[in-house]
């Protein structure tokens, strides 16, 4: 057999192979060569400045169904991006359950989540719930927050809570649920409870 054919028959039966080996040769360099992407430092401060205000403002969000759930009013509101929190200066809040049972509460400054389920008032903060029989109870103290979804509201400061037959209770702080009803004082508590009326 000639020395070509053999020599073809070489080449043809390894080209695939040294295919595959110059391949693999340019795409390693390729890989070593690519510029990598800037990269940015971790240690970058958080932004604590709002990204919009609003002043006298009236913000509301409704369910699916179009009913009013929260309709939150100010004199300026402040939207902080880092948190997605945002930070109103008088705030009067009504909040509507689909069973039309409704909250209200005001106080001097609030700090809410940017979806407004949680809401903390400080200073002069009331929060006032009315079930569906129009019994009311009203929560007064420098701080409360509340829990707009799950209808609770807490304090670790002193509150003052009215009742609503009429008895004041003052404790050190307090956890309410208003679904269940349930009102828990904590520390030393006082309390004024109205006489009954004589059947």
């Amino acid at each position: 057999m000639p020395w070509t054919l053999r020599l073809r028959e070489v080449v043809s039966a390894y080209l695939p192979l040294l295919l595959m080996a110059l391949l693999a040769l340019a795409t390693w360099w390729l890989v070593k060569n690519t510029p990598s992407a800037p990269r940015v430092p971790n240690d970058t401060p958080v932004r604590q400045e709002p990204d919009y205000t609003m002043n006298d403002f009236a913000l509301e969000r409704f369910s699916a169904d179009g009913r009013l759930k929260v309709r939150i009013e100010g004199d300026q509101m402040r939207h902080y991006p880092a948190t997605d929190q945002i930070e109103i200066d008088h705030v009067h809040l009504r909040a509507i359950t689909p069973d039309g049972r409704v909250t209200l509460a005001d106080a001097r400054r609030a700090v809410a989540t940017g979806d407004a389920s949680e809401v903390q008032l400080l200073g002069a903060a009331h929060v006032t719930t009315t079930d569906s029989d129009g019994k009311t109870i009203r929560m007064d103290g420098e701080f409360l927050h509340a829990f707009l979804v799950t209808e609770r509201v807490r304090s670790h400061l002193p509150v003052r809570v009215t009742a609503p037959d009429g008895g004041v209770f003052d404790a050190k702080g307090l956890e309410y649920d208003h679904g269940l009803r349930k009102l828990q004082l904590a520390g030393p508590m006082r309390g004024v409870l109205p006489p009954r009326a004589q059947r």
